[in-house]
């Protein structure tokens, strides 16, 4: 496997460390996570939403996914962009998200 792959591959284990106080389910398998984009320099750009705008946990979850992104080896800067466009439902959770929350 290619050494940029196992970069992502870490980058998303580290997302599924990352939860929203209030939801007992990572931001990953939330589908809170759009886009994610390493480049060849190590600069590291994620774009992610949240499950209600007004999310008074914002600055917490944003903080802690730079934080465990940076620890990643390859990694050297991190952007976090939180962005509303496409808007987050919970048909966007992954199957063991929505079977967690009592969505199935």
């Amino acid at each position: 496997m290619n050494e940029f792959l196992e970069t992502e591959e870490e980058i998303v284990r580290m997302l599924k460390t990352v939860f929203d106080p209030e939801i007992p389910v990572n931001i990953y398998d939330l589908g809170l996570i759009y886009k994610i984009d390493l480049d060849a320099e190590g600069h590291l750009v994620i774009d992610m939403t949240l499950t209600a705008p007004n999310c008074p946990a914002v600055d917490f979850i944003v903080e802690d996914v730079r934080m465990k992104v940076e620890s990643v080896e390859g990694v050297k800067d991190v952007d976090v962009n939180i962005v509303f466009e496409p808007a987050w439902d919970k048909s966007m959770m992954s199957e063991e998200a929505q079977l967690e929350l009592g969505f199935l």
